[in-house]
């Protein structure tokens, strides 16, 4: 079995989870890969998500052998038998487990971004990974989540070598794999897409499960809601756009009063990390956001797709009059490097009813001498150490007869990956988008 990427192997693996959704089990991802796949789970079983973090203690001469692991809340799973015949002194545990307790507490503070862990006792509990190697890191958070109390212990991942397999499954009290191939050397080979997972995506999916229920809303119902009614709406649908039928996730707080429309930029997607961390802001402050792309996954295959701006702009003009169909309010454009480009191409196009346009680290000049027809009011962000690009903004600031602002922010280079920049980026976003799209309605 090949998945496509980590988002299709959670949504199959979620169809194959169904029996415990009466349960009310909680999911838990562990990172970084496993936390994607545990995403669409959860929202499939309308489950809370967290993050399972788990260190494994190594022997000290001899590190991929495990003598136990440790967990958050002082959790300790200790091997007595390994300690015994490795001879073991204490001190030099003591050593290993300092410096894992210490690697630990950040990484579940940096994932949570200040959240509490989920309380497991009494709970089903199922631990989600990408994939399973050895099997050692996913049977070591099997026993924390245990010792946290929770009543079951369910492993769920797409794939593992049947040796595994069949250890774990004597572990757990469910294990559940799609498939188990026989000729097995690593988990990437069962995916077309195995691109590394950032912290920032996971810190973006934890903050996305945390801020809305879990499950998306029907397409029949979801399509003539805007989240008036009461309920989100959070959904994955096909866009039509001149021509082409395009993949995006909307999402609409209830109550929503407005919607920003993203268009991402070359070699990234609408699974871009740093665009949904932004998105997650917006949702949190109430405005609903659809993230999508521009191109089918042919069409990216030949990077000169990714510049041709013309194209884009048309599919974002044609993707707001279908969005229009089916929410109320105001939209905006959110645009990130030729996205960018795109977003205030069609803003200057004939008729765009356009209600404000935000630009991180954006191309204005591939939108070339329609930039003066842009009539809603653009704020323009830029990182501080991107000189080439601040010095095209710089040029676009002036060409623009619309309301406009230049934010530079400090120590930032393009993609803004500095500690607290893309923050920045996501709360001048968001006070823009509210300024311009929500208090003047």
């Amino acid at each position: 079995m090949l998945f496509t990427d980590r988002a299709d192997a959670g949504h199959r693996l979620a169809e194959a989870l169904q029996h415990l959704r009466g349960e009310e089990p909680i999911v838990l991802g562990l990172p970084r890969g496993g936390v994607p796949v545990a995403f669409h789970v959860a929202r499939a079983l309308q489950a809370p998500l967290d993050v399972i973090v788990v260190r494994k203690l190594g022997v000290p001469y001899q590190r991929e052998l495990g003598f136990g692991a440790i967990g958050e809340g002082g959790v300790r799973v200790i091997s007595d038998d390994i300690v015994r015949r490795g001879r073991l002194e204490q001190a030099d545990l003591a050593s290993v487990e300092h410096a894992e307790a210490a690697e630990l507490a950040r990484q579940a503070e940096r994932f949570r971004a200040g959240r509490p862990r989920l309380d497991l006792a009494g709970r089903t509990a199922i631990v989600v990974d990408d994939g399973i190697a050895t099997g050692a890191t996913a049977a070591a958070a099997c026993e924390v989540v245990r010792a946290h109390g929770a009543a079951r212990v369910v492993l769920a991942v797409p794939v593992a070598p049947p040796d595994a397999a069949e250890r774990l499954r004597a572990s757990t009290d469910e294990f559940v794999c799609l498939s188990t191939p026989f000729a097995f050397s690593a988990v990437g080979e069962w995916y077309r897409d195995f691109s590394q997972t950032p912290d920032d995506e996971v810190v973006s999916l934890l903050a996305q499960a945390a801020a809305g229920p879990g499950p998306a809303a029907p397409a029949s119902s979801a399509a003539s809601s805007d989240g008036a009614d009461g309920s989100d709406v959070q959904e994955e649908l096909m866009i039509d756009a001149a021509g082409v039928r395009l993949t995006g996730d909307l999402t609409v707080p209830a109550g929503a009063r407005a919607v920003v429309m993203f268009a991402h930029g070359s070699g990234s997607s609408r699974r871009s990390p740093r665009n949904r961390r932004v998105a997650t802001a917006l949702n949190q402050a109430g405005l609903g956001t659809l993230l999508f792309d521009l191109l089918t996954p042919a069409e990216e295959a030949n990077r000169a797709n990714v510049f041709d701006i013309e194209t884009l702009a048309d599919r974002l003009t044609d993707a707001t009059g279908w969005l229009r169909g089916r929410v109320a309010g105001p939209i905006g454009y959110f645009g990130a490097s030729t996205g960018a480009a795109a977003a205030l191409r069609a803003a200057a196009s004939p008729g765009a009813d356009v209600g404000a346009v935000v630009s991180r680290g954006g191309r204005p000049d591939l939108a070339g001498p329609l930039l003066p027809g842009v009539q809603a009011p653009t704020l323009l962000i830029v990182g501080g150490n991107d000189p080439q690009v601040l010095d095209l903004n710089r040029e676009a600031e002036g060409a623009l007869r619309c309301e406009t602002r230049l934010e530079i922010v400090p120590g930032a280079t393009h993609l803004f990956e500095e500690r607290g920049a893309l923050q920045q980026v996501a709360d001048l976003a968001r006070d823009w988008f509210i300024s311009h799209l929500v208090t003047q309605v």
